[in-house]
């Protein structure tokens, strides 16, 4: 690529090679040639005019495209596949006058996408199943680990650190089995005509619809799907790239939701995502160690959810049996989302198999915040020694005030040392201090994440994706 033109940073900085060659213009091009010579071939095996000849030289020319060719041939007649329609007859000139025999443009422009779509949805599923084996192992590793859980980002019960880590998997499982829904329900345009009418063929089979319908399930087949949409208009329903931004954007969510949250866990020192022996966090402050691969997917997840916002709005204003307005958004919208969705797993992937807990950072926060969390335990037990549950709840009140203002003031919190001089709790130091065991507030967390994963793991355990390195 020349430096003096733009280039997308999709393609150029995070993108993998898989993605960007599943929406190269060979890919979309070459898979074109497929359907012409599939269309040929179903077309000769059904009685058409077509020789088994014209289907194997045909065949001989799907990769050797002359692009200059098509591009000359574009600029005379204003019409992309009519150019290459040309171009492809050049190379098979005994087959030029059956290629694209019945068919209208979404033949192949539609039927391409959609496999391109299902390829590009199964590659995503593998990173996100590797993204989901990163975290297993995390939650597995710190099952029992406690540490302090927040809401509204305030401090609140314990929970551990991999009970969290079943929180981001749940979200991303959900993503999974959606995507694994969207692919098991894509169907194939076929060969419909100009207006999902199938008239042209209905021409040239004389009446036999049996054969028709035949045809597009060869066609359909040869491309590795079961089934064709049951209607259509020219193009198939734009409600299914509505489908497939979405499960894209539903993914951005839940990885914007991981990365934020290690964001904050990174401010408050807890958890931090990978950082390179020679990685620079700062140009100005050498000492800096920005979680800049989360706050890098954090920003392409904002893309792809505002993306996905395409999809629903050409859907929306199809007009009838179709309308162009939907080419050229679908020529940025559909790839870009693809590459942005790849860029964010390819991130993840190498954040979670990196991420490095401080533990000791995290048990002195526990620590720090336990002697409030130990209070209500603190209490039962000292009414089953006797006391009176009212007045000592009052002194708890009165004595957590009391500590609190002085953390405020920079001073460690001392809420333990004013209950134990309290002769209302007939409590020990000793006995006082066994109630501080953090593991006794972490409820079923080790339980819950066991759980989980035994559910979770059968789902996500054996896929993968082909290349999941990353270009820092």
């Amino acid at each position: 690529m020349s430096k003096d033109h733009y280039e997308s940073p999709l393609a150029s900085r995070y993108a993998s090679e898989y993605m960007l060659h599943l929406f190269s213009p060979d890919t979309k091009f070459q898979t074109w040639r497929k359907l012409w010579v599939e269309l040929a071939r179903a077309e000769h095996e059904l009685g058409l005019p077509v020789t088994a000849a014209q289907v194997e030289e045909l065949s001989a020319h799907i990769s050797d495209i002359d692009y200059d060719c098509a591009a000359k041939r574009e600029k005379e007649v204003r019409h992309d596949v009519m150019a290459h329609v040309y171009t492809y007859g050049q190379a098979a000139p005994s087959a030029a006058g059956i290629i694209h025999l019945g068919a209208t443009s979404c033949y192949v422009t539609d039927n391409a996408d959609l496999v391109i779509y299902r390829d590009g949805l199964n590659y995503l599923r593998g990173e996100l199943c590797a993204v989901l084996r990163n975290l297993g192992k995390f939650a597995e590793t710190y099952k029992a680990m406690p540490t302090l859980g927040y809401t509204h980002y305030q401090p609140a019960q314990l929970v551990t650190v991999g009970k969290r880590a079943t929180l981001w998997m749940q979200d991303l499982l959900a993503d999974l089995e959606e995507l694994d829904f969207v692919v098991d329900n894509m169907k194939f345009l076929g060969c419909r005509g100009t207006t999902g009418t199938e008239a042209s063929f209905l021409d040239l089979f004389e009446g036999d619809g049996a054969k028709i319908d035949e045809m597009n399930r060869r066609i359909a087949a040869a491309f590795g799907f079961d089934k064709c949409f049951a209607v259509c208009g020219q193009t198939y329903p734009r409600k299914f790239d509505s489908r497939v931004l979405n499960v894209l954007s539903s993914i951005a969510q839940s990885c914007y939701r991981f990365a934020n949250d290690l964001r904050l866990l990174q401010h408050d020192r807890q958890l931090e995502e990978p950082f390179e022996k020679n990685q620079i966090g700062s140009s100005a402050m050498p000492y800096k160690r920005n979680p800049m691969r989360s706050e890098r997917i954090c920003s392409l997840s904002r893309y792809l959810m505002a993306d996905a916002m395409n999809a629903s709005m050409t859907a929306s204003v199809q007009w009838l049996e179709r309308t162009l307005d939907d080419s050229a958004n679908r020529r940025i919208s559909l790839p870009e989302g693809f590459l942005c969705a790849d860029a964010i797993l390819r991130l993840m992937t190498n954040v979670t198999d990196g991420l490095h807990v401080n533990e000791k950072i995290v048990d002195r926060t526990v620590r720090e915040y336990l002697p409030f969390i130990s209070t209500e335990n603190l209490m039962m037990e000292a009414v089953k020694r006797g006391g009176d549950r009212q007045q000592l709840h009052e002194i708890i009140r009165e004595n957590s005030m009391a500590a609190t203002a002085r953390m405020k003031q920079g001073e460690p919190c001392d809420l333990m040392e004013r209950l134990t001089k309290e002769p209302a709790f007939k409590m020990t130091p000793a006995e006082i201090e066994a109630i501080l065991d953090p593991k006794l507030y972490i409820g079923r967390c080790p339980a819950q994440v066991d759980a989980f994963l035994a559910q979770a793991r059968p789902v996500f355990a054996g896929a993968s994706a082909e290349n999941v390195e990353i270009n820092l």
